[in-house]
């Protein structure tokens, strides 16, 4: 980025698109007016022009605009072919709605995410990610987003300003010079934002975030299709819960490395980061406690959860393998009854887009309901294990196909 002020002023997405080499006039805009029904209004999605090496306006009636908090309404002329991201949920929501490689970085691990993510995508064909190598730091300066000069921020504005580099003015400025904003986290447990974003904000589900998503690519016939896979995998396994005191108690937790202590996790609270056991109706023995909080060993103990949900357990430094032997080795723990029964098993992402999603209440109602819904298979390493087709909750070539567009 130039430092130069000049630089600023000349023309940016907000006027131009980069389209085949061509500027077009019209751009890539964020129009915040206010907020409205999330979803798209597409007015000619498939229109387009020809490259013509010069700058060609483009009629207002070809663009299509796509709302959701706590942005508002943003218009489009096309698709965005470079997209910044900060937490895996909203890539993993691009790459649903087949266009995976225009996740163009990504600012919270992504070496972990990456590896996290294609240990789960190995069981749908032909589809994967690649975000190890992006370019991404956690809480980048403004800069940095010039120099990443990217066709759309699907992040959180919001939340990034509960980051020390940013301030409303700086969301903006990158939006008015760069490109718009367009994404929602604090639904991840539906958080209170900052009270400048307090009258903008609206939670939404997981699968709302992803529809609106998928809307800015044009791919809400992907959306559609996924999300009927989704429904249907939720049918079964309501269909076949089984009575509330029939239901194992469970805590999702981490264990904190050198102290008797660990982090617990909602169960069944609020917002996309449970969509995968909400559902699932299980006991949460730390339902009284805080989500994020820490207890001792003491506590755990006093609970004695029927099952132990490790989160980041196919992780290296958190590996489900590390908790099972630490609590079967420690005198005071070894006798957990998720301990003597062998019920300790691993999550996956915890910043679940839909891919994710689907995985994860899958594994989920295996590890909880082993006796109606197969077994979860004994896991210490590699992929997302194999489950036997008449076991699987959801086609995985069903999935393939509508990610590749074969459908």
């Amino acid at each position: 980025m130039a430092d130069d002020q000049s630089d600023r002023e000349a023309p940016t997405r907000r006027d131009y698109v980069k389209y085949g080499g061509a500027a077009i006039g019209g751009g890539l805009f964020a129009g915040c007016t206010g907020q409205s029904d999330p979803g798209s209004s597409p007015t000619d999605a498939s229109a387009g022009n020809e490259s013509t090496g010069s700058e060609t306006p483009v009629p207002e009636e070809d663009s299509y605009t796509v709302s959701m908090a706590p942005v508002g309404e943003v218009s489009f002329e096309q698709p965005p072919e470079t997209v910044f991201t900060v937490l895996p949920h909203h890539a993993d929501m691009v790459t649903a709605a087949g266009h995976g490689e225009a996740v163009a970085s990504m600012m919270y691990n992504k070496g972990y995410n990456d590896t996290i993510w294609n240990k789960f995508l190995e069981r749908i064909p032909g589809v994967s990610v690649d975000w190890a190598d992006l370019p991404g730091t956690w809480n980048p300066g403004k800069e940095r987003l010039y120099e990443l000069d990217s066709d759309l921020h699907l992040a959180d504005p919001a939340y990034m300003t509960n980051m020390q580099n940013w301030t409303r003015d700086d969301i903006e400025e990158v939006a008015e010079n760069v490109s718009p904003w367009f994404g929602n986290t604090l639904s991840n447990a539906n958080k209170e934002p900052a009270s400048e974003w307090a009258a903008d904000y609206e939670y939404y589900t997981l699968w709302e975030i992803f529809e609106n998503v998928a809307a800015v690519f044009q791919a809400e016939d992907r959306y559609e299709a996924l999300a009927e896979v989704h429904t249907e995998m939720l049918s079964t396994i309501e269909t076949n819960l089984p009575p509330e005191d029939e239901r194992p108690t469970v805590a999702m937790v981490i264990l904190i490395g050198g102290k008797d202590s660990l982090y617990v996790y909602a169960l069944n609270g609020p917002g996309f980061l449970t969509a995968h056991t909400r559902p699932l109706g299980a006991e949460d023995v730390f339902a009284d406690i805080p989500t994020e909080s820490t207890v001792d060993f003491e506590a755990l103990i006093e609970a004695d959860p029927d099952v132990i949900l490790c989160l980041a357990g196919m992780s290296e430094s958190r590996h489900v393998e590390r908790t099972r032997e630490r609590l079967a080795s420690n005198q005071a723990t070894q006798s957990l009854s998720a301990v003597q029964n062998e019920r300790i098993y691993t999550q996956g992402g915890r910043y679940q887009g839909p891919i994710m999603n689907l995985f994860q209440t899958e594994m989920a109602a295996k590890q909880l309901y082993p006796d109606v819904f197969g077994e979860w298979p004994p896991y210490t390493d590699g992929p997302y294990p194999e489950i036997p087709e008449s076991e699987r909750l959801f086609d995985r070539q069903r999935v393939a196909d509508i990610i590749n567009g074969d459908f």
